[in-house]
């Protein structure tokens, strides 16, 4: 929960992992940038709806489904997708950002993903900052 006095989140806080963590659904649907959170067999389990309008898609059909084979091909390679499964069997945290493109479903868009895992941790989020 956010607390009274507590600046906002932004896509660059640092430490943001664990704050994420803690916030509840309409809080992260409040928050100026895109949240994916999935499980380490890459299985979404948060969705905000800024990710949600940006994006096209509905949130409860793309809850449960594969992060990298259905929502999101675009990342399945080297940059996204391999730098968690490598951060996974390191046992490291990842925290990184890259300029990228969206390409799947929409046109060629420019973002920013910032990649967050932790190693104590099942979850792992991608946020997306629009540009």
């Amino acid at each position: 929960m956010i607390q009274l006095g507590t600046p906002p989140l932004q896509f660059d806080s640092p430490n943001l992992f664990a704050p994420l963590l803690l916030l509840s659904d309409g809080e992260l649907d409040e928050l100026p940038f895109g949240v994916i959170g999935f499980d380490v067999e890459e299985k979404i389990y948060i969705y905000n709806v800024p990710e949600a309008r940006w994006a096209g898609l509905d949130k409860n059909r793309v809850l449960g489904t594969s992060m990298f084979e259905i929502v999101a091909p675009c990342m399945n390679n080297y940059l996204v997708a391999q730098r968690f499964k490598d951060a996974f069997q390191q046992h490291e945290t990842l925290d990184a950002t890259l300029d990228y493109v969206l390409t799947f479903r929409m046109r060629p868009t420019l973002c920013a993903l910032r990649l967050l895992a932790e190693p104590t941790s099942r979850i792992r989020f991608i946020l997306v900052s629009r540009k």
